[in-house]
């Protein structure tokens, strides 16, 4: 009898330590998430979502794809998604975290960004090159290829002073920006042991063979953190003539 009731009663324990230990581990996932995103309970996550490419009015159904998978992250991690259009003026950056989807050309939020943030950034437009796309980062540039290859930027950036940091996702195309908010959440432990949750950082991802793969396979092609943070020199004036050297 004893020895059935020791039997029970380390059975009873070693229950108790796995259902902590599953606890402990879910808490420090959920902790390490909240700090990564800089989000949490309670408080407002805003997702802005820039207009569909081709029809201004409207949004195009894979970047609602990815702006599902970063409101599923913010409710997961308990904070309230708050989707807001990128012709939307939403007051105050960095009070709360942000994800950006969505390009220059098509979300007004993300170009005021990058203007400020990462100024080594450029995109060209539809009209100015609607084969390409191309994605400028310093003295780069990644051209989009049909089929085969397409490029996507997504970066964290801390604004001076702010405790809330901001998500870019800078695509060529919604396929684009749909694998970088997937990327986001599938490396975000990878990521996090990286940059922690205090550093800006700022990289170019491949989609390959939309075609065929969709989303689906992503490889990273170069962390740009310094080129799209540096700003570019300005270029000299031809109007203005050199003073003569004596």
């Amino acid at each position: 009898m004893n020895d059935l009731a020791i039997n029970l009663l380390a059975s009873l324990i070693a229950g108790v330590a796995v259902w902590a230990a599953q606890r402990l581990l879910r808490y420090r996932k959920a902790a390490r998430r909240r700090a990564f995103f800089g989000l949490a309970p309670g408080k407002r996550a805003l997702v802005v979502v820039g207009r569909h490419g081709a029809a201004p009015m409207s949004i195009n159904k894979t970047d609602v794809a990815a702006v599902l998978e970063l409101a599923v992250l913010a409710k997961g991690a308990g904070a309230e998604p708050d989707i807001a259009l990128h012709t939307e003026v939403v007051e105050g950056v960095g009070d709360q975290a942000e994800f950006c989807v969505g390009g220059p050309t098509s979300n007004l939020r993300t170009a005021a960004h990058l203007r400020w943030l990462l100024p080594g950034v450029t995109q060209s437009s539809f009209d100015e090159d609607p084969d390409g796309l191309a994605l400028t980062v310093g003295d780069r540039v990644y051209r989009r290829e049909r089929g085969a290859s397409e490029y996507v930027l997504v970066a964290r950036m801390l604004a001076p002073g702010k405790r809330r940091p901001l998500f870019l996702v800078c695509g060529q195309t919604a396929i684009t920006n749909h694998a970088a908010a997937k990327y986001l959440v599938d490396q975000q432990d990878t990521l996090h042991a990286q940059y922690g949750s205090l550093t800006s950082f700022c990289l170019v991802l491949r989609v390959v063979n939309r075609d065929a793969y969709g989303s689906d396979v992503v490889e990273l092609v170069a962390d740009v953190t310094e080129a799209a943070t540096a700003r570019p020199l300005a270029k000299p004036d031809p109007s203005i003539e050199a003073e003569p050297t004596a």
